[in-house]
């Protein structure tokens, strides 16, 4: 028999990566974040059947985010020899996975504000007028930023699927560390007195 205190830890953790899940990627639900705490706390892969009964829900909810989920590449699927259903698993260790997905979406992102900011700055060509200079300004202003977080970005590894962070910063020596903490603490005073 399950303990009460089982039970209530095992839905905090599926409420709260869903909630997270949803908010961090767009298309992704509530839901589909249930659903990859599901998958992190079960031996093995599962059944959308499976996912269902766990999560009582519906296989037309679950199997929408499931599709999701694999387009982001949180997800994997997979039919083995001798099995009537596809069965779903993690693409790797969580929360490797979903911090993997993040850069990713990052890079989607910046790569698409980028070309927004040139494609308006085209639009605004060599219009005259005051109002066409301060957006002129502006957008400009937003096309070196985001050139900037591009080119940072490609500098960055190809990431594609899990990112084992702590590994990551394991590596890196506590000088290394320190000049992060610095720079970044730097950079965040330096926002601050530009307000």
């Amino acid at each position: 028999m399950t303990s009460d205190r089982v039970v209530q830890a095992r839905k905090e953790l599926l409420e709260g990566v869903g909630a997270e899940i949803a908010a961090s990627f767009p298309g992704i639900t509530r839901l589909g974040g249930q659903v990859v705490a599901a998958l992190y706390l079960t031996d093995g892969p599962r059944s959308m059947d499976e996912l269902c009964v766990l999560l009582e829900r519906s296989k037309s909810n679950v199997f929408n985010n499931l599709k999701g989920l694999e387009a982001l590449g949180i997800v994997q699927r997979r039919r083995e020899a001798g099995i009537r259903h596809d069965l779903y698993s993690l693409r790797g260790p969580y929360p490797d996975v979903i911090i993997g997905a993040y850069v990713a979406r990052l890079r989607t992102v910046v790569a698409d504000l980028r070309a927004l900011a040139r494609r308006a700055l085209g639009q605004i060509g060599d219009a005259e007028g005051s109002e066409a200079d301060v957006l002129r300004a502006r957008l400009g202003d937003l096309a070196r930023k985001y050139e900037l977080f591009t080119a940072v970005m490609n500098d960055l590894p190809d990431i594609d699927g899990p990112l084992d962070l702590e590994r990551a910063l394991s590596h890196l020596t506590p000088d290394v560390l320190a000049a992060f903490k610095l720079a970044a603490s730097a950079a965040w005073a330096s926002n601050e007195d530009d307000s």
